[in-house]
């Protein structure tokens, strides 16, 4: 017979799939148009939005998160990165955090039980093994490709994909990822592409929200099955 369930015992939201297009935004001041071109990725197809701002200062943060989480919510799962507090007091999905974050324990400690916390392991098969043993609900690889947004990162062997399926979690793959590269991933085992450039990069200022819906549009629809219209 189960325990019945205390005020004291942490509840573990029910994990919704991870799978698909991950959008990962840029360093945008303009909260209106970072809002905008969300919302034409979600429009394309992507099933999460990772907020990432190197460049904002705390108040800028939290406002452009609060409008994020508003602008997801129901539509797409919304990630904050680097900082699980913020992630908790916009009632986020979940924190995504990196080798200089403090660690999950610290961030399980912020956000609870409930929310999604995902690590970077970069290009580290032994990091992602001890990330998962600590609780981490998915990991992700990277960079996989030359990324305009970190030149200098560490490069990931394809491989990493298939080795990590053995650890139980999704997998997510990041790094100068476009639709013409990203079914190498998913053939590897990726189940989730994280995309800062491939998705908002928009040619034209004025046709922004078209631009990001066709570039996450025709990612998305890598991941839909055989014979299905994305």
């Amino acid at each position: 017979m189960h325990a019945a369930a205390t005020d004291t015992q942490p509840v573990r939201r029910v994990r919704p799939r991870l799978r698909g297009l991950y959008a990962v935004t840029p360093d945008l001041a303009d909260t209106d148009a970072l809002v905008a071109r969300v919302r034409a990725a979600i429009d394309g197809g992507a099933a999460a939005v990772q907020y990432r701002n190197k460049t904002a200062d705390p108040a800028l943060r939290g406002i452009q998160a609060q409008a994020l989480a508003e602008a997801c919510r129901g539509r797409a799962l919304f990630i904050v990165n680097d900082d699980a507090a913020l992630a908790a007091r916009v009632d986020a999905d979940g924190v995504h955090v990196g080798e200089h974050d403090g660690g999950i324990a610290a961030a399980r400690a912020i956000v609870g039980a409930r929310l999604i916390v995902g690590v970077s392991c970069y290009d580290d098969l032994a990091l992602a093994r001890t990330a998962v043993a600590a609780g981490a609900d998915y990991i992700a690889f990277g960079s996989f490709f030359g990324s305009r947004i970190k030149p200098d990162a560490r490069r990931a062997r394809v491989s990493l994909l298939r080795d990590a399926k053995a650890f139980g979690v999704p997998v997510v793959a990041i790094g100068g990822i476009t639709a013409a590269n990203a079914g190498t991933l998913i053939a590897a085992g990726a189940d989730m592409l994280a995309v800062i450039s491939g998705v908002f990069a928009a040619v034209a200022p004025a046709d922004a929200a078209a631009d990001v819906t066709r570039a996450a549009r025709a990612l998305a629809r890598l991941f839909a099955p055989p014979g299905t219209d994305a």
